[in-house]
């Protein structure tokens, strides 16, 4: 009877390859989680730059809200269209719409003796507060096409001798 004696090889000899094969495994892995953490990233910086241009569009809208309810005249003549450089670098950045044009929602009478009332009214026998919806679509002009529409409402003091402010 003959043994066969099987003979293992151990030590550097028998590990050829295998080195090579556990550093491309790691080197695979570690080019996974370089790609998932770029990906990451490029979305974070998305999700802050659509943040910081509502926070702009909103300012925006605001500032330009507040320009056409400075005078009265928005409850007649509609308000143009307005442009805003926000960086201040001679180009317009931003572009403001009043679509639709502003609407007086409703109307209430005002007591004309209340000490909180504009001189508008003062020692007139009617005087209504009227209730407007104004409408602002800001439109970034540098290329992203982004929008944002902005609603605010304010009142305005409307004495008998004041049509303008018709409801």
């Amino acid at each position: 009877m003959t043994l066969f004696c099987i003979k293992r090889r151990t030590g550097i000899a028998g590990q050829r390859g295998s080195t090579l094969l556990v550093a491309l495994v790691m080197l695979v892995l570690l080019t996974l989680t370089a790609i998932s953490a770029m990906n990451a990233s490029t979305g974070s910086i998305q999700v802050v730059g659509n943040a910081q241009f509502r926070e702009e569009a909103n300012a925006v809208a605001q500032q330009a809200i507040e320009k056409v309810i400075s005078n009265k005249s928005f409850t007649v003549t509609p308000p143009s269209q307005q442009t805003f450089d926000v960086n201040g670098d001679g180009t317009p950045d931003f572009n403001v719409t009043f679509t639709p044009a502003p609407v007086c929602t409703s109307h209430y009478y005002a007591d004309p003796h209340l000490n909180v009332l504009d001189a508008a009214c003062k020692g007139i026998i009617k005087c209504d507060w009227t209730v407007w919806d104004i409408t602002a679509v800001v439109t970034d002009l540098n290329g992203s096409g982004a929008a944002s529409t902005i609603h605010q409402g304010i009142r305005v003091i409307k004495s008998q001798v004041d049509s303008s402010a018709a409801c």
